[in-house]
Formats: C-alpha cells, sequence, structure tokens
C-alpha cells in the first residue's frame, strides 16, 4: 500500500479522499466535477462551489506583476463554473502573505481581482488573512445555473464529437495563464445553443482533463493531430500536456457537432479535435497520416 502522496499523485490523493467524503440529499454532485452542485429547496436553480488555491512559485512568481495575479486568482474559478454551464456570483478570497509585503502590491493584487469579477458581474464579498513566508491565494466561488443547464464531466458517450473554445499550449510562455479570459460567454452560448453532454476546462492539460470525462464517462477518446488548434510555437505534445490554457473542453452528440461548425464562424471559435470512442479502445492520438498512438495520459500534477 502506497505510504507517500507522491507515490499515488494528485488524482490518487483526490480519489482517496472522495472515498470518505459524506453528503445530504441537497448535494447534488459532490467532489469529482469542475464544481460541487447544491440544490436550493423550491427554485429550479443550483448552487455551484468551486475552490482554487494559488502558491507562489508553483502558479506565479514574485516577479508577475500583481495585478494579474489576482485577475488569475479570480479567473481560475470562474472557468470552474463556466465549465459546468453556471454563471460566477460571489467569491471569497483567502489570502496568506508577509508583513514585508509592501501596500502597492496588495492594492494592485486586489484591484486585479476586482477588475475581473465586476467584468462578470462577480462580487468579492469576504475571506481571511493570515502571515505566510509565500503569497498564498485561496479564492472559493459561488455560481448559479439552471439544473437543466448544469454540465457534468460524466455525460459523454460514444460518437459524440469533441470541441475546445481556443488554443492550446505554452501558456506559461506566453503568459497566457495570467491574461486568460475565462470563458463564460462561451459557455453560456454552448450550453444555450447546443445542450453539451460533457465539459471540463483545461487546467492541467488536454490529455489529462480530457481523460477525466474518459473516467467519469466510462468511454474512451481519439483526437486528430492535425485539429488540435495550437499557440503560436506550440507542439503536439505542449497543446497536450502543458495546461493552464483555461479553455473548455466539451462534447456533442454528431448531429448537434454539425449545427455548431454551421454557426461558430458568426459568434465564437469552437475547434473540433476528435470523438468519443468505446472504453475498451482507450486513448488514441492519429497522426496527420491516420496512423494511431495510444496516448499516455500526461499534464500538470503537484505530485
Amino acid at each position: 500500500m502506497p505510504k507517500k502522496i507522491s507515490e499515488i499523485g494528485e488524482w490518487g490523493l483526490i480519489d482517496r479522499i472522495r472515498k470518505d467524503l459524506k453528503t445530504t440529499r441537497f448535494v447534488q454532485k459532490g467532489a469529482g466535477d469542475d464544481a460541487a452542485v447544491i440544490t436550493i429547496p423550491g427554485s429550479s436553480k443550483r448552487l455551484l462551489y468551486t475552490t482554487d488555491m494559488l502558491v507562489e512559485d508553483v502558479h506565479f512568481t514574485k516577479d508577475h506583476s500583481p495585478k494579474a495575479i489576482g485577475h488569475k486568482a479570480i479567473a481560475c474559478s470562474m472557468s470552474d463554473v463556466a465549465a459546468m454551464g453556471g454563471l460566477p456570483k460571489y467569491a471569497v478570497v483567502s489570502i496568506g502573505i508577509s508583513g514585508d509585503v509592501e501596500m502597492p502590491f496588495v492594492n494592485q493584487l486586489y484591484a486585479g481581482m476586482n477588475e475581473i469579477a465586476v467584468k462578470f458581474g462577480t462580487c468579492i464579498v469576504g475571506g481571511d488573512t493570515v502571515k505566510s513566508r509565500k503569497l498564498i491565494i485561496n479564492v472559493t466561488l459561488l455560481g448559479e445555473a439552471k439544473e437543466s443547464e448544469i454540465v457534468y464531466r460524466s455525460g459523454a458517450r460514444k460518437d459524440d464529437v469533441i470541441f475546445v473554445t481556443g488554443l492550446l499550449g505554452r501558456s506559461y510562455q506566453s503568459g497566457h495563464h495570467l491574461k486568460f479570459i475565462p470563458r463564460v460567454m462561451e459557455s453560456q452560448y454552448i450550453v444555450g445553443k447546443f445542450k453539451p453532454t460533457s465539459m471540463i476546462d483545461i487546467s492541467d492539460g488536454l490529455g489529462s482533463d480530457l481523460s477525466h470525462i474518459m473516467k467519469e464517462s466510462g468511454v474512451g477518446a481519439v483526437v486528430y493531430e492535425d485539429k488540435i488548434p495550437r499557440n503560436r510555437k506550440a507542439t503536439v505534445h505542449q497543446a497536450l500536456t502543458d495546461g493552464e490554457d483555461y479553455e473548455l473542453l466539451f462534447t456533442l452528440p454528431a448531429d448537434r457537432a454539425k449545427r455548431v461548425k454551421n454557426q461558430m464562424r458568426a459568434k465564437f471559435f469552437f475547434g473540433e479535435i476528435g470523438k468519443i470512442i468505446d472504453k475498451k479502445e482507450g486513448f488514441v492520438l492519429l497522426d496527420k497520416n491516420g496512423q494511431p498512438r495510444t496516448l499516455k495520459v500526461e499534464g500538470f500534477n503537484h505530485f
């Protein structure tokens, strides 16, 4: 039996923790998706709870702009809510920070948070502060969605078409990881127009996050190498594994996928990158010559 977290990794740790979590009848979805889903008695709407922790020298460095760090802190959680088909509403922000940090840095940090919050109608309503040698920011975000419009990781079915909302790879090198705009509007458009069968945001890498859909849905997937939309200079491997893209990855039945192709140029970019296959076929990458290669699930892992 593994004795250390490093032996089972981040996702092994999460699976282990999930086994012992207890819920009530008001918890429609607990751990295991981009956000928890909580029932509001007598309402058709559901509350979406998510939380993200950012740590200096892991998610940013002290050389980065404090305003950009603040932006990222809120935007990460907004991306989780968008991946569930919801709208972000209220945030609580807790920080661990050194007493030696100068106030202009703090002012800019919160300016970055407030700017992206206001953009999407989100209010920062409280939080906590503690002393820490390194800067740590934890955001807990409350969103909402109609029950009928919530999208889980678990709904993908064989022959569904796989899409992403933008370019992938080299997010950290380009600075995209600090300035991305969460795909809230794209999510509302996708959910309202096409009703996706599954959705997730790409935070740990296309390969890793698609594998979460595969696991929760009990399916396999094939990805077309030459159709993966990549950032300039990004390799296929980087697009699959780099993470911090914060694009949405979603699936649609074939008939609805055709409608996306006909309408996407008028509103947003949605790139078709593959399809869902039987679970026993696994995770496959087809190269530009149509030759299959079994993919090893890789992506960012904290441990």
